[in-house]
């Protein structure tokens, strides 16, 4: 039967035989390239301010950055003119959380123990545009608190373009000893925990693997807390404890931070290798001095307390300062004299999103530092220290993350909050 059909194709007129298969379709053509020339009246490129300069971007990097008389459009890019303005990278938020509001809104256990998850990632969607939009470009979230692994679900939300939002570095659930954090209501109850729970070298191994799986950047690691009410910080985690932490995220490619307000728990934290310690309030000249010479930054967190303060009635300008505003003061005092590298983030969350900016004034106002140095900080400075090579500066190759501001930020630090553009991957966003 076989032989029969066979014979019968060739006996068939070549007009009755089918057609010649068609070529295969082409590859999809490249996507056009986008071209847009950016005239501002001064670029900060992360270090220093260039009256006169342009930035000339392509698709979502920095093509190049000059002399607006050398930078010429090439054809079919755009220009886009900014008298007065000046323009810089877009600004790293160090010490943030998300999917927390602001205390005088609602105390931190009714946030964890009142709100579902379902309104806090909601409030996190609004947190997010509201960052964006003041100019801050990248965002460092430093734990969830309570809220599980939600802080990875806005990323991905973010990262897939579903709603605004800056690029976000989320440490998820962070790591904290038995007993040392809250909630924590009578002695009875259990009631579910800000962070988790974590003992022994065992079971820290186990909860930084674990958070790493679900998708942490980094961890977190609460080297000191209180252990009850009203209680001084003292340190949680043994040393070993820490080491193992660090050792375990480090093999897997991710830092680690520490939350450490003692001298203790900055010392344990710093031998253990982590890359920065948030808040560090209780800091002595010596820990700061082994903090640098092992290479571990001071992220100092002052709007936190600053806000904290307030909304316990703490009538400013008024008052005497609280000790702990004092005590602030000098370990600030401290870092400098030691030299120490400085992480710039203030914490937000315990203040609202979107009034970043109120760290830097009040290193300017408060502190001692200059406009240039904060500036620096929040740019260039964040993303040496975060391991951010991509950005916070203005170079050819980097991503195209722009902010342009109303004034000279170099000379008055207010002039970051007159943002008039940003633009998050060569995408003008606002």
């Amino acid at each position: 039967m076989l032989r029969f059909l066979l014979a019968a194709t060739l006996l068939l007129p070549i007009s009755s035989l089918p057609a010649q298969l068609p070529p295969p379709p082409p590859p999809p053509a490249a996507a056009a390239t986008t071209l847009l020339l950016l005239r501002p009246a001064a670029v900060f490129d992360g270090e220093t301010l260039h009256p006169g300069w342009a930035v000339l971007v392509e698709n979502d990097r920095i093509r190049a950055v000059g002399p607006a008389a050398q930078l010429n459009a090439p054809a079919g890019a755009r220009t886009l003119e900014l008298p007065g303005l000046t323009l810089l990278p877009g600004l790293i938020e160090g010490h943030s959380h998300l999917l927390l509001h602001p205390y005088n809104e609602a105390p931190w256990n009714d946030q964890v123990l009142l709100e579902s998850e379902a309104l806090r990632v909601a409030r996190a969607t609004a947190h997010a545009r509201a960052t964006l939009a003041a100019g801050f470009t990248t965002t460092r979230d430093l734990g969830s608190e309570g809220a599980g692994y939600a802080d990875v679900g806005v990323k991905q939300a973010i990262d897939l373009g579903l709603i605004p939002g800056p690029r976000v570095l989320v440490a998820t659930r962070a790591l904290v000893a038995t007993g040392s954090y809250g909630p924590k209501l009578s002695a009875n109850v259990d009631v579910p925990q800000g962070a988790q729970e974590a003992d022994g070298p065992e079971g820290v191994v186990r909860a930084t693997r674990e958070q790493i799986g679900k998708g942490a950047d980094f961890i977190k690691v609460y080297a000191d807390y209180r252990w009850g009410k009203d209680e001084p910080s003292r340190p949680t985690f043994s040393q070993e404890e820490l080491n193992l932490i660090v050792q375990t995220a480090n093999s897997a490619g991710r830092p680690v931070v520490a939350h450490a307000s003692t001298p203790e728990g900055m010392r344990r934290a710093t031998l253990a290798g982590v890359q920065t310690i948030e808040h560090g309030d209780g800091g002595t000249l010596e820990v700061f001095r082994l903090m640098k010479q092992r290479g571990v930054a001071l992220c100092p967190t002052v709007a936190a307390g600053d806000a904290t303060a307030q909304y316990k009635g703490w009538r400013k300008g008024q008052d005497p300062e609280p000790d702990r505003i004092q005590q602030k003061r000098l370990s600030i005092k401290a870092a400098r004299q030691s030299g120490v590298q400085l992480a710039f983030g203030g914490d937000v969350g315990v203040f609202a999103h979107g009034d970043n900016v109120r760290e830097a004034e009040l290193l300017v106002r408060e502190y001692g530092f200059t406009p240039l140095e904060v500036l620096r900080g929040f740019t260039s400075n964040n993303a040496r220290i975060f391991q951010l090579p991509d950005r916070g500066r203005l170079q050819p190759g980097l991503l195209a993350d722009l902010v342009a501001v109303q004034g000279d930020p170099t000379q008055n630090v207010a002039a970051l909050r007159q943002v008039k553009l940003v633009l998050k991957g060569g995408v003008e966003v606002k």
